[in-house]
């Protein structure tokens, strides 16, 4: 069964400058029911993730000051939310939704959280609407409970997943593998495991062909035995933020390759939604919906 992470509290009310990016995590789970792909019985709603798991990849500093609303300005505006202690229990609600949702897919093959893919956030701070990150933490707990022995995190997400490669920069058992808009935030990259960075206004066929070109090299490579996938759909030709030019179609595509993949290896694989601001609230959910009707496809 596909198992999806979700809560309300996903969709936490914030000023209005920044409620248009929540609204898809009220209208997905809406879509997929309304159209069957799932019912009630796929989701589960996520714990607050505990502390000590919290600080097995952040700074004890900075998680502090963070749950206690004590950051600079400067922090906070690099956010990009204003900061609240809502915000904060939003944000390790969604913590606890990706670290279960790992546990689903190792029972199911596959498993996803409808909100997650905060790969901006660092080790000591945040950034880019990322407070704490999921795809760490989730592959931190896996390597603890000795549940993986070797993670590949495959983040295709338009912008660069800059805050999971700082914080696996010197982790042998965890692969970092970003390919990103090269002429895209963050203007300061770090070092990936792997960085195949792209040109502005890459289409459908180029783009794929680049994903085909390495990412059956790296499951080869890597032999991981764990697969988190960061599915943001800021590829868009239509998103506000991402200058790249894939269709929904060629994103689509992008997503079948990767679990395809995952299936054939018989590797779990987590995904997390990550980014996605088109213009067109429903082009986002289209996009986003396909992911988990492929997951539901292949594996079920």
């Amino acid at each position: 069964m596909l198992k999806i992470a979700w809560s309300p509290e996903y969709a936490h009310p914030l000023p209005e400058a920044h409620r248009f990016p929540m609204l898809k995590y009220e209208l997905l789970p809406e879509q997929l029911l309304y159209e069957g792909t799932v019912t009630q019985e796929n989701f589960f709603q996520p714990s607050a993730l505990a502390e000590d798991r919290i600080l097995r990849v952040h700074d004890s500093d900075y998680w502090h000051r963070l749950r206690t609303l004590a950051l600079t300005p400067v922090e906070i505006r690099k956010t990009g939310f204003p900061l609240s202690k809502e915000l904060v229990d939003r944000e390790v609600v969604i913590m606890g939704g990706t670290v279960e949702a790992a546990d689903y897919a190792l029972q199911y093959g596959v498993a996803m959280n409808i909100a997650g893919g905060t790969h901006h956030a660092f080790t000591n701070r945040g950034e880019g609407f990322c407070l704490l990150n999921d795809n760490a933490l989730a592959a931190q707990y896996l390597l603890d409970e000795r549940k993986a022995t070797q993670i590949l995190i495959i983040d295709l997400d338009v912008h660069q997943g800059n805050g999971t490669a700082q914080i696996f920069e010197h982790e042998p058992r965890v692969f970092t593998f970003s390919m990103h808009g090269g002429n895209n935030y963050p203007l300061q990259k770090e070092h990936s495991d792997l960085d195949v960075p792209l040109p502005d206004g890459i289409e459908d066929k180029a783009y794929l062909s680049l994903l085909r070109h390495h990412l059956p090299a790296l499951f080869d490579q890597v032999q991981p035995d764990f697969v988190f996938f960061q599915s943001g759909v800021d590829v868009l030709a239509s998103d506000k933020l991402g200058k790249l030019g894939l269709t929904q179609a060629g994103c689509k595509e992008r997503d079948l390759t990767v679990l395809e993949l995952c299936h054939r290896h018989k590797v779990p694989v987590c995904g997390s939604m990550g980014g996605g601001y088109s213009t067109r609230i429903a082009d986002i959910v289209e996009a986003h919906a396909n992911t988990f009707r492929l997951a539901q496809q292949i594996f079920f």
